[in-house]
């Protein structure tokens, strides 16, 4: 692939000692450098329940995003759908595309972003099943497009904008790739989830695409953690805490951020040492030259031509840095036709 597009997935993390408010006020300005940078969109994540990552409401941070920034695309990666009403989530997107046409992203997917007792708490009619999950993208599609309606006539969702947000299915698996086949929406293959998904999840859902007024042809994005460093001991000391990261993940700790000396004394088990072989899928780490290689034979590999990154590192410096480097190597500054 020639003329990589790359955006940016924020999920608003809190470092050991630092605030909630520090945390936004850095998805905020790495908003900023993200336009300034050349990247094309910057998606925020919805998580609950955990005093790691304070983006729980990605539709309110937006609004301050798109207005902090021009004319990079804002979106939602994702909205977590069963998390909320189908009605609200379109007003809140057509209230977005209203204040900022043609920039907004609504990015969904059918995890919720937390335990389950707490998903229970967001939506209490939430059953967890897909035919709940399949009904709401249906009624989202209704309330997009005007035609929803009961007995006692239209239920508009407003703000009736004049253009609707781009619409992106989030998919680990195969599942999910065939939803957004069926409704016709963009598929964002999320391989920092699962890091074994493979290209052949791309190819079925190319094959049954059902073009839709908002997309006639198919649209990928493949997204996946990306650390780079100027140097490889960098990059290793990059990785080792996102690997430290994925391990507490993985024990249901989701906090307090690691402080770096903590990982760089702490050493893998052995069992840990398997986990981080087998989550080695979901992360690409390296030098400049080598990121941009291993981001390059993966988006050949799915035959997309946009990759959506997501970074974490122990400070706002080396996380700016790695966006800087990524940024050069795939000289994203240059217009990209």
């Amino acid at each position: 692939m020639t003329n990589i597009k790359l955006g940016i997935l924020d999920q608003s993390i809190v470092r050991s000692g630092s605030t909630v408010r520090e945390a936004i006020d850095e998805t905020i300005a790495t908003a900023q450098l993200a336009e300034e940078l050349g990247y094309s969109r910057f998606w925020v994540s919805e998580h609950h329940n955990s005093n790691f990552l304070a983006g729980s409401t990605p539709e309110v941070l937006m609004v301050r995003l798109a207005g902090a920034t021009r004319h990079i695309r804002i979106g939602s990666g994702g909205i977590m759908l069963p998390n909320h009403s189908a009605l609200k989530v379109a007003e809140n997107f057509r209230m977005l595309e209203t204040m900022f046409p043609g920039r907004i992203d609504l990015g969904m997917g059918r995890a919720p972003g937390t335990d389950r007792v707490t998903s229970s708490l967001l939506n209490p009619s939430n059953d967890f099943s897909e035919a709940s999950y399949l009904r709401q993208l249906e009624h989202l599609r209704m309330f997009f497009t005007d035609t929803a309606a009961t007995e006692r006539g239209f239920i508009w969702a407003t703000p009736m904008s004049e253009t609707i947000p781009q619409q992106w299915i989030l998919s680990s698996s195969g599942g999910s790739a065939e939803i957004a086949a069926r409704f016709g929406m963009g598929l964002a293959v999320a391989k920092f989830i699962n890091g074994f998904v493979r290209p052949d999840v791309v190819e079925s859902y190319r094959r049954k695409f059902r073009p839709s007024e908002q997309y006639p042809e198919p649209r990928t994005i493949l997204s996946v953690f990306t650390l780079c460093g100027e140097t490889e001991e960098k990059a290793d000391a990059m990785r080792k805490l996102m690997d430290y990261i994925l391990i507490e993940f993985e024990k249901g700790k989701f906090g307090p951020f690691p402080d770096a000396e903590t990982v760089r004394k702490y050493q893998f088990t052995a069992g840990e040492l398997e986990r981080l072989r087998y989550n080695s899928g979901r992360i690409v780490s390296g030098t400049p030259e080598s990121v941009r290689e291993q981001l390059t034979d993966l988006a050949n590999a799915f035959e997309t031509d946009e990759i959506i990154i997501s970074t974490m590192a122990d400070t706002v410096e080396t996380r700016i840095r790695s966006f800087e480097l990524i940024s050069e190597a795939f000289n994203l500054r240059e217009p990209v036709l």
